[in-house]
């Protein structure tokens, strides 16, 4: 017998006509309608009757199935109180191929405004106090030209998933920001309903396409079914009926656009969740990991690390400064001379899992001797160390995940590359033999050891394409040398996507090409770079100007290495982008091509 008491029944009565909208506030029953809520969104009663006549009535126990589902005439509360005048509705639903209980989940871990923060905004977090839950603030800012818009969010209406039928549901409002007013409600419902749930078996939007997750069907019940994840946006913009005529149109086109990528972004992540944990509970292992991560604050670390927290893993941050155990922070000082080399080890105690990022950037600054000596010491130093320290621990970790790259291989032409080919030549191919040799001692100790050699990371934030982005965009993207020379490439969200594939694979060892299957030359590179963002394609730079003005850091542009990710095609990865024109207008502008 459910521990709730059963909802209230619904008495019928009958209302006039009113332009207000109301609800009641003392009684705790805000009136929503029927996944539109229409009334809420500037419809009159009598206009919200003609179109939606049913409404979803909040009872005293929230989390009664029934109750959410209920089919009710208005009824108007003795006390009630006016909404602000809101002009504008927005909404939008998708389905989704986990539980609503894994969704609301996903939303309410660390890491999910990160995820859904749109690729072509800059955002900041200023301040966070606690998640989603009532009276938990958020205050971040949005930069619009020279200037950062302050936001502060608060929120409310907090319902989680207690049961298979039930729906969860949270609110944030603004506080203070751009617009005159916002509230914007996310929901996540079982789809279909269980049998018996109420009138709200169906989707309040018609029947979508049915969602199906690539590989085995996942055997958790907290991750297995659909459910429909519904957002509603009220806004009204400020200055009135000038602010509605003047940037209305425009306001509309943006939210729509957030809103496509937000739902991608979330359907994408939440597949790879469930295969991964899948994965893990077929291979008789927890669903859920600890990791120690180093390279949290990179271009990639930092994605990655909100990518897994997402999920529901634990990932403790290794850090250079003095570590705050309390924030899952892990002390290490990596490098050679007298404060090198050192790391807090019974920190690693209980890890399940440690990825190694950390390295110093090769796409940016001249190669000094001092700089070539820095890219090498990070990597093979900081990789020997994290190695020794997993190998020395009582409980080791199941598996050690290293970063090396394609540059492993040297300059190959049109060789096509597997990873099975063997090193190649030059400064970066040598640090890279030496970087893949430092996890010996890790592989010795009985460690699952796989070595990402990683391709061009597409990031709008970080690496070789966040220097090429503004060339493009002022419509100089220029083609490189010779513009033969083949660049193998991969959208940053597949190589989240991949890193979590080592991590849940246990078959999965040694080197493993991170890339996508389809590598292109430098020319169609910038070709495609440049129609992304709509501009024509710049002029052609001589390889000789480029090393005499960027030294021997141009390798990193002319070095012509085609490698192909067999390992991941022979274990039927999915890549999301698989093409690079889907790949930059998915990472660059967040949109699905």
């Amino acid at each position: 017998m459910s521990p709730h008491p059963p909802p209230p029944t619904p008495r019928h009565h009958h209302h006039q006509s009113s332009t207000a909208i109301t609800r009641s506030d003392d009684l705790g029953l805000p009136l929503r309608t029927h996944e539109h809520f229409l009334l809420r969104c500037g419809k009159t009663r009598q206009a919200a009757a003609t179109l939606e006549n049913k409404l979803i009535l909040r009872a005293e126990d929230p989390f009664a199935a029934s109750a959410w589902n209920q089919a009710v005439p208005l009824r108007l509360p003795r006390r009630t109180t006016t909404l602000p005048a809101v002009h504008r509705c927005f909404e939008k639903q998708s389905l989704m191929p986990v539980s609503a209980a894994f969704l609301f989940a996903w939303h309410e871990r660390s890491g999910a405004f990160e995820r859904l923060a749109p690729p072509w905004e800059q955002m900041r977090i200023i301040r966070k106090e606690g998640s989603i839950r009532d009276g938990d603030r958020l205050i971040f800012a949005v930069r619009k030209g020279p200037f950062w818009l302050p936001w502060e969010a608060a929120h409310k209406n907090y319902v989680p998933v207690l049961g298979p039928s039930d729906v969860g549901q949270f609110e944030d409002v603004q506080v203070r920001g751009p617009f005159a007013y916002w509230s914007h409600i996310h929901s996540c419902r079982p789809f279909p309903r269980p049998t018996g749930s109420g009138p709200g078996d169906q989707a309040p939007l018609g029947e979508p396409p049915q969602v199906k997750a690539a590989g085995p069907a996942p055997v958790d019940n907290n991750i297995s079914g659909q459910s429909l994840l519904h957002d509603q946006v009220e806004y009204s913009l400020p200055l009135g009926l000038l602010g509605r005529a003047a940037g209305g149109a425009f306001v509309r086109k943006v939210i729509e656009r957030m809103f496509t990528f937000r739902h991608e972004r979330t359907l994408r992540d939440v597949r790879r969740h469930a295969l991964a944990q899948t994965s893990l509970v077929m291979s008789g292992l927890p669903p859920l990991m600890r990791v120690g991560m180093s390279g949290s604050g990179g271009a990639i670390g930092s994605q990655l690390l909100h990518f897994l927290t997402t999920g529901g893993h634990r990932v403790d941050r290794l850090v250079r400064r003095k570590a705050d155990a309390t924030k899952g922070e892990i002390f290490w000082q990596p490098g050679a001379g007298s404060r090198g080399g050192q790391i807090d080890d019974a920190a690693l105690e209980g890890c399940d899992a440690i990825i190694h990022l950390a390295g110093e950037g090769v796409a940016s600054g001249r190669w000094t001797p001092a700089k070539m000596a820095a890219i090498r010491d990070s990597r093979v130093e900081g990789t020997k160390l994290i190695a020794r320290a997993a190998a020395s621990l009582r409980n080791r970790p199941r598996v050690l995940v290293v970063a090396s790259g394609i540059h492993y291989y040297g300059d190959r032409g049109d060789q096509e590359l597997t990873e099975e080919a063997g090193v190649g030549s030059g400064f970066l191919a040598e640090v890279s033999r030496e970087w893949e040799a430092a996890v010996k001692p890790a592989e010795e100790a009985g460690i699952r050891v796989v070595i990402l050699r990683i391709g061009l990371v597409l990031s709008p934030r970080g690496g070789l394409l966040a220097r090429l982005l503004p060339f493009a965009r002022a419509g100089l993207m220029p083609v490189l040398g010779s513009g033969t020379q083949w660049w193998s490439w991969i959208g940053q969200d597949d190589l989240m996507g991949v890193i979590l594939h080592a991590l849940s694979t246990e078959s999965v060892r040694g080197p493993l090409n991170a890339v996508a299957p389809q590598p292109v030359t430098m020319r169609e590179f910038a070709d495609r770079l440049a129609r992304t963002v709509k501009r024509p394609l710049g002029l052609r730079v001589p390889g000789w100007l480029l090393r005499a003005g960027a030294g021997e850091m141009a390798d990193v542009a002319l070095t012509s290495t085609r490698a192909v990710p067999d390992l991941l095609r022979r274990a039927g990865f999915k890549f999301m982008t698989p093409s690079l024109s889907a790949a930059l207008s998915w990472e660059i502008l967040g949109e699905v091509k």
